[in-house]
């Protein structure tokens, strides 16, 4: 998507946070929101655990700067680290088989005593 096929009206944004945050945040959240909601519905629980993790972010850091540092490092680490874009792909490109960690048995732990 171009600049042209869509014009993000930075100006009226801008005004809103400085102007009134609480509804600014709220805005904010309503086009989050519709934007998830208009994804297909199977990739919506994905969008909304995505943005639960940005806005759990964005409430522990104590300035805006931080937190984009942080969340800028989260989509870098899913675009370059184990399992991410790159990784999948160069196996797209290559026909390779995603490597899997083998299953490992675990010992089942009862939560209460047998009787």
């Amino acid at each position: 998507m171009s600049q042209d096929d869509y014009d993000f009206p930075f100006d009226f944004w801008a005004k809103l946070a400085a102007e009134d945050p609480a509804a600014f945040e709220e805005a904010r959240r309503l086009m989050i929101d519709s934007l998830i909601e208009s994804a297909p519905a199977e990739r919506q629980p994905r969008l909304r655990g995505l943005q639960w993790q940005i806005d759990q972010v964005r409430a522990r850091t104590s300035s805006p700067l931080g937190a984009c540092v942080k969340i800028s490092n989260m989509m870098w680490h899913r675009v370059l680290g184990p399992d991410g874009l790159v990784e999948h792909l160069e196996q797209l490109v290559s026909g390779a088989s995603p490597a899997r960690e083998p299953a490992t048995a675990a010992p089942v732990i009862p939560l209460r005593p047998p009787h």
